[in-house]
């Protein structure tokens, strides 16, 4: 299926940025636009306006460059993540807002988007470096929310939180995919809160003793 067309920013819109924030930039949309497999150095240097041997001094390979788009982002996307789930205490809320978050992360940057949830999967290699680091990291951010909840009621405790965790992120991770794959043009993370309000009500406590 082809994607839908890739956003492109004018320049007046876009700040000069660090050199090697630059060059992160420019793959992520080269990635986007081209495809990773089909893209080439030579090509993120030139969306970077910088000499191919310039990339070289930032990063060893294409591989390293989407690695590093890849943690950068997550870097980001878990501080982001902490905070929000520190601001509050009800369970409910700590993951809508994280819901939120995630979806609005991916929602405001379409070429991102497009990086994370279809050029990063083609190769079981990245895949399965990404699940073993930082994304295990950020579904531990849901996990132990999901355990507070467990532990203060508002959740049903025979369900695993790692469990839950996933089926959680699996939701917002499809979400995300039919966005970018729809030729349709809504705002994405306002869909947080319907996958919220069907994943909880499946996590909810029911009346003492059901489920167990």
């Amino acid at each position: 299926m082809a994607l839908p067309a890739v956003h492109r920013r004018s320049k007046a819109d876009v700040q000069p940025l660090p050199k090697r924030d630059a060059i992160l930039r420019a793959a992520i949309d080269v990635f986007a636009d081209r495809g990773y497999f089909n893209a080439q150095v030579a090509d993120v240097a030139r969306a970077a306006g910088v000499a191919a041997g310039t990339v070289y001094l930032y990063f060893r390979s294409k591989d390293d460059l989407l690695v590093s788009i890849f943690e950068r982002s997550m870097r980001v996307a878990l501080e982001e993540g902490r905070q929000v789930l520190e601001r509050t205490r009800d369970p409910r809320e700590r993951l809508r807002q994280f819901a939120r978050l995630h979806l609005g992360r991916l929602g405001r940057d379409r070429n991102l988007a497009i990086v994370f949830q279809v050029e990063l999967r083609q190769s079981t290699k990245f895949m399965e470096r990404f699940s073993s680091t930082l994304l295990r990291d950020y579904l531990g951010l849901i996990r132990d929310a999901i355990a507070d909840g467990q532990r203060d009621g508002a959740f049903r405790d025979d369900v695993k939180p790692t469990v839950a965790a996933k089926v959680l992120f699996g939701a917002l991770d499809e979400m995300a995919t039919n966005w970018i794959l729809s030729k349709r043009r809504y705002a994405l993370e306002p869909e947080a809160d319907a996958v919220l309000d069907l994943f909880v009500n499946g996590v909810a406590a029911g009346p003492k003793g059901r489920g167990r």
